[in-house]
């Protein structure tokens, strides 16, 4: 995709090659093209109408109904926040009386775009013309351009005391490096992006889940969001949008969240009848011991973010399993109960284990017609094998 080929998808000639495209894209790529093709479409316009068919269906899970009207590019898309995200971010905002804001880096415009449906006006830029002239157009598809103003543009020339809030999402790959994980490899660079909130206190910066605590600013919150159990990203929200030190926040099927300082250590003791497997976001925000004490738990191995509990407790923070055998890690062992059990179909969990779980169960030998779960884990420091039924 270029600017210009994004430019002829608007003509005429392009709304008709991308409903064309939509009618005759069913699965091959191929016969697709040529089909499209014989209807007199050149091809290079055909396959840019191809292309976005294509991306339009990938992008639902994102986007739901609204995708089949917007533009997108593969990475554009790769990147973008999920809609159910940027609702809620931008629902706080509003609720914090944010007015007006700056977007830095606003790729494909998904936070833009909930904004400026939450009733924020916008002005997004992009370095990148092509990126720029997608959110452009995804701003025009969704009738939103009283709202919301896009430009080509470097982050760092922005006046961003101009607005009341700031958002920005630094760019976090390199084109023929893939994802970037330094963050003073960030475009625009980490410095800039830091000292946003010294210049506008209302600032968001979305980041990788993976970013390290201690580059929260003082005073910052830190918001680790997963959906559906996907960590998807963290948000440092900073000055007065900060309500705690540290967030949880479950979307999707399962919503909810955890506050805490981040800071607190579980209690540890015995493996109990039932083990927690907490969400990504509940480990990443360092709220473990929150999580453990919300189902009556502790931890049999300091290190491990594992949760035990004597009885059941429902919770949407954490998968829970009933252990019917624990036992030190053991080949042999662990074949011959398996085999006694019937157990074929087995899910191997993991942490503080080098065991590749693809591999054990080839060398498991597994055979019959049940099913269980397994944890593979450390207890006291010892490797430990759970055998596990599902509720």
């Amino acid at each position: 995709m270029t600017p210009e080929l994004l430019a002829r998808l608007h003509t005429p000639e392009g709304v008709n090659a991308l409903a064309t495209a939509a009618a005759v894209d069913h699965g091959d790529p191929l016969a697709a093209a040529s089909a499209l093709r014989s209807t007199g479409v050149d091809p290079e316009l055909a396959a840019a109408a191809l292309t976005q068919v294509e991306l339009r269906r990938k992008a639902t899970a994102k986007f739901g109904e609204r995708a089949a009207r917007m533009f997108f590019t593969r990475p554009g898309l790769e990147q973008a926040t999920r809609a159910v995200v940027a609702e809620r971010r931008a629902a706080r905002l509003a609720a914090a009386g944010v007015r007006t804001m700056a977007d830095l880096g606003c790729g494909l415009g998904s936070d833009a775009l909930a904004a400026a449906s939450a009733g924020i006006f916008v002005y997004a830029v992009d370095a990148d013309p092509l990126t720029a002239g997608v959110a452009a157009a995804n701003v025009r598809a969704l009738g939103l351009d009283d709202r919301i103003t896009v430009d080509c543009a470097d982050a760092t020339s922005v006046r961003v005391e101009d607005y009341d809030a700031v958002f920005a999402d630094p760019a976090r790959r390199r084109a023929g490096r893939g994802r970037v994980f330094d963050p003073g490899s960030y475009s625009p660079p980490w410095d800039f992006v830091a000292g946003l909130a010294e210049r506008v206190p209302r600032t968001v910066l979305k980041l990788a889940p993976g970013i390290d605590h201690a580059l929260l600013p003082p005073g910052a919150e830190g918001e680790w969001v997963s959906v559906d159990g996907d960590l998807v990203e963290a948000a440092f929200w900073c000055g007065p949008l900060a309500e705690v030190p540290r967030r949880a926040t479950l979307l999707g099927s399962r919503r909810g969240g955890i506050t805490g300082s981040g800071l607190a250590k579980a209690s540890v003791g015995p493996v109990g009848r039932y083990v927690y497997d907490p969400d990504p976001a509940v480990v990443r925000s360092h709220l473990v011991a929150e999580f453990a004490a919300s189902v009556g738990g502790r931890l049999a191995d300091r290190e491990i973010a594992y949760v035990y509990a004597d009885e059941p407790a429902d919770t949407a923070f954490g998968r829970r399993l009933e252990i019917t055998d624990v036992l030190q890690f053991s080949l042999k062992r662990l074949r011959a109960l398996l085999r006694e059990r019937g157990v074929g179909r087995l899910e191997i969990r993991k942490r503080g284990s080098a065991l590749e779980p693809d591999q054990l169960r080839r060398d498991l030998r597994l055979s019959g017609p049940e099913a269980a779960s397994m944890v593979l884990t450390r207890v006291a420091g010892a490797p430990t094998a759970l055998l596990c039924r599902p509720i």
